[in-house]
């Protein structure tokens, strides 16, 4: 009698990992790095040449080294460039405080709260976002003429207290839905109103979305040009970019070698702020719905 003997199965093993696609990758992606920061390594180069090499000394490497491009910038205008740095920060922290404070009211009543016409309001906000700014250039101006607030910081941040932008909106709405409802429930039995839940339970739990704001915030109103163009006359109130647009000259004289010193310096804040900010912006926008 022959004993039978059983016969496992071969396992089916895994095929070998293929590296080379994923090396070929990371390959490309610094490559595509390294291009996109080449203006910035460009504009730093150039910040260390005579102004008379900036466009004929091509290499990243400057032939000659010309430090004094700094303290000439910071003082080359009517004002030491301190002036404008202090004046775009106050801007800057003003609007990102009116912002945060509107923008995040309007949200919570958008995403929390149950009142006629919610939609039909959340609509008309998200409207907003595809209009035009420039439509909106001559009535502002106009309005704010009439208020008197022309050569001021007014219409520059009276605006963002009045929860003026559906982006940010927007994408608080989107944060504060993902939120359980159980939270409200709770906070209403406790005996909390509507803003001391907003204030109590759904605001500590939004630093994610507010982090995104703020950054967004402060790196438009830090690069923005044409509202200080618009309603500033007085040098002293001139923000950061006003003040860059000094150094060149119609006439062909102008001083590159020191704004592309002083736009670096400039560019100091926005890279820090982003970079203290990073994780939060990378977690308020994947939990906003804005992938």
């Amino acid at each position: 009698m022959t004993r039978k003997t059983s016969v496992e199965p071969p396992v089916d093993q895994p095929p070998p990992k293929r590296h080379r696609p994923r090396f070929m990758r990371h390959v490309l992606l610094s490559a595509v790095g390294v291009l996109m920061m080449y203006p910035l390594l460009w504009m730093i180069s150039s910040s260390l040449k005579p102004s008379n090499t900036v466009f004929t000394d091509e290499s990243l490497w400057p032939a000659a080294v010309d430090l004094g491009n700094y303290a000439r910038g910071w003082t080359a205008l009517s004002e030491p460039f301190e002036i404008y740095l202090v004046n775009s920060l106050v801007i800057v922290i003003l609007s990102i405080v009116g912002n945060l404070l509107s923008c995040s009211l309007a949200a919570y009543a958008f995403a929390r709260l149950r009142f006629t016409g919610r939609k039909l309001f959340f609509a008309m906000m998200l409207g907003t976002m595809m209009l035009p700014g420039h439509v909106l250039v001559v009535p502002q101006y106009v309005m704010f003429d009439r208020l008197e607030w022309l050569n001021t910081y007014y219409p520059l941040l009276v605006p963002n207290f009045l929860a003026t932008n559906g982006f940010y909106i927007f994408l608080m709405v989107q944060f504060m839905r993902s939120l359980p409802q159980e939270l409200d429930d709770a906070a209403r039995i406790d005996g909390c109103g509507p803003f001391r839940t907003f204030w109590k339970v759904i605001m500590p739990l939004c630093l994610p979305a507010f982090a995104t704001t703020a950054i967004f915030t402060f790196i438009s109103v830090w690069n923005e040009f044409f509202g200080p163009l618009l309603y500033l006359t007085d040098p002293e109130l001139y923000t950061v970019p006003l003040a860059l647009r000094q150094f060149m000259d119609s006439e062909g004289q102008s001083q590159w070698g020191e704004m592309f010193a002083m736009s670096f310096l400039s560019l100091a804040p926005v890279i820090g702020f982003f970079i203290a900010g990073q994780k939060y912006l990378v977690k308020g926008i994947a939990t906003t719905g804005l992938r």
